[in-house]
């Protein structure tokens, strides 16, 4: 086997857990690739793993759902991807052998797209699972041509995804956003930018829909407190599961998105590819960190407010 750095997670904790280890990492399988990654992003999820470990698996534990590299070798029955390619990925950590933030990582070719076209493998880092959680979103409401999407924490980077495809798909994009950011959430696409402020979402959601939207894609985390933004017999999708408060409210269903069920939609990924590549999906690369200091990127995602993501450079 060979030997390569990874970040990992010996014991749950606080940023300060992290470490920089050396892993053996096995030769890719039938329809596998390993990837010598350059760059692996930081998301809310990882800072989930660091917290409370993987049940059922023994530490060090290895996050990060998205990467971005070089195809290093490739397995039997590989043949859309050759060595030499630049490509993106979306990787599970909570596999045994870990996640993204390692200098090489095996995944499924399905898992796995080329770069989008002008894009740094650092921007290409920010995109696939993040890509994909909004699409499956926007998949499991089922809207059609001309419905209203009221979209929460329209500035942040999942939002920004999901305002684009649902543009793409006909919808009307009603987002909030601080004044200092109106200008960013328009350019992303959204018909109406409403203020944001702390407990007035649905109240200014339907200032601009008084019926109330058709669904709320909710990336803010506002739990039962985005339902009044919707219609009765609409739909909502959560990003951070669902405790169950007001579950039946008014006959809205509410969607957690499990993006682990989607990482090998290699359809959707060439979707987000052609999206970045013609400049509809923005990548926002927010801060660039060597392995050493993944703690310090750990901290700056897990503050909040971050306009991009977090990267990990190998």
């Amino acid at each position: 086997m060979t030997v390569a750095r990874a970040v990992s997670v010996p014991e749950p904790g606080g940023p300060e857990v992290l470490r920089v280890l050396d892993r053996e990492v096995r030769e890719p399988g039938p329809g596998e690739i390993r990837i010598a990654v350059r760059a692996a992003a930081v998301n809310p999820t990882d800072i989930g793993l660091r917290g409370a470990g993987v049940a059922g698996q023994e530490p060090p534990w290895v996050p990060g759902m998205d990467a971005a590299g070089v195809v290093e070798s490739v397995g039997e029955g590989v043949t859309r991807l050759a060595p030499g390619d630049e490509v993106m990925a979306a990787v599970l950590p909570r596999r045994a052998e870990g996640g993204a933030q390692a200098a090489l990582v095996v995944v499924p070719e399905a898992s796995a797209v080329p770069v989008p076209d002008g894009a740094s493998l650092l921007e290409a880092a920010t995109l696939p699972m993040n890509g994909l959680t909004a699409r499956l979103g926007l998949e499991l409401l089922g809207l059609e041509p001309g419905s209203t999407l009221a979209v929460s924490g329209g500035a942040g980077l999942l939002a920004s995804y999901v305002i684009v495809l649902a543009k793409a798909r006909g919808l009307r994009v009603i987002a909030d956003a601080k004044a200092d950011d109106e200008a960013l959430v328009r350019g992303f696409g959204a018909d109406e930018v409403v203020p944001r402020s702390d407990g007035g979402f649905a109240g200014a959601v339907r200032a601009a829909a008084p019926d109330g939207a058709d669904a709320l894609y909710d990336t803010a985390l506002l739990g039962g407190d985005g339902l009044g933004a919707v219609r009765d017999g609409g739909g909502m999708v959560v990003v951070r599961g669902w405790d169950g408060e007001n579950p039946a409210e008014r006959g809205i269903e509410v969607h957690p998105v499990r993006v682990a069920t989607v990482m090998e939609r290699t359809d959707w990924l060439e979707e987000l590819r052609a999206l970045a590549s013609n400049g509809r999906i923005p990548l926002r690369v927010a801060g660039e960190y060597p392995p050493e200091q993944a703690a310090e990127a750990h901290r700056v995602m897990d503050a909040g407010g971050l306009r991009g993501r977090a990267v990990i450079v190998f």
